[in-house]
């Protein structure tokens, strides 16, 4: 079973937290940080989610090497792209567990994505209700990939519902993993 669980109020002071983490370390290794988002289910008041907090942090593209190594000094793993083009993927230390981070290339498509699904769940309770009751539905399942999968027709109507044209939501394939024409004009 995927553990799905209801809101927890400690959520935005526990990315507030990571955010600190993150902005110090990257200051101080010289690396130009443009935002570090709480992006996902945690960062929407009053949506059921998985209990992991998800932070995209935003940097120019030439800058991604430099941001990835200094998360390798924090004890992270990187894990590429992981199929999603100018969104690299983490595995958290030990000491950061119940945390997925991401550094994610200023103006590309995984970003806007990610604001547009968190910031129009914040917006509309009925949606976000919705999204909520699917995500308890699916947390039944065993499968990772199929709880991903599950979601990936609400995912498609919460990005219509924020303004994605038809186009950028073809960008997602079945699997809901963005496709590899990922920037936007700005």
């Amino acid at each position: 079973m995927i553990e799905v669980v209801e809101y927890d109020e400690r959520w935005p002071q526990r990315f507030e937290e990571l955010r600190q983490l993150y902005a110090d370390t990257l200051s101080a290794s010289g690396v130009p940080v443009m935002a570090i988002e709480h992006i996902g289910s945690t960062a929407v008041p009053g949506l059921a989610a998985k209990p992991v907090i998800d932070c995209d942090i935003v940097v120019a593209e030439q800058d991604v090497p430099a941001a990835a190594a200094t998360l390798g000094w924090l004890g992270f793993d990187s894990l590429g792209e992981s199929g999603v083009p100018l969104r690299w993927a983490f595995k958290e230390p030990k000491r950061l567990a119940g945390t997925n981070t991401y550094v994610v290339v200023e103006g590309s498509l995984p970003l806007r994505n990610h604001l547009a699904v968190r910031d129009i769940l914040r917006s509309d309770p009925v949606l976000r209700d919705e999204y909520s009751e699917v995500k308890r539905r699916l947390g039944a399942s065993e499968n990772i990939d199929e709880y991903g999968q599950g979601k990936n027709v609400m995912i498609q109507k919460l990005l219509a519902a924020a303004g994605l044209s038809d186009e950028r939501r073809a960008s997602h394939d079945a699997d809901g993993k963005e496709l590899p024409d990922v920037r936007i004009d700005q």
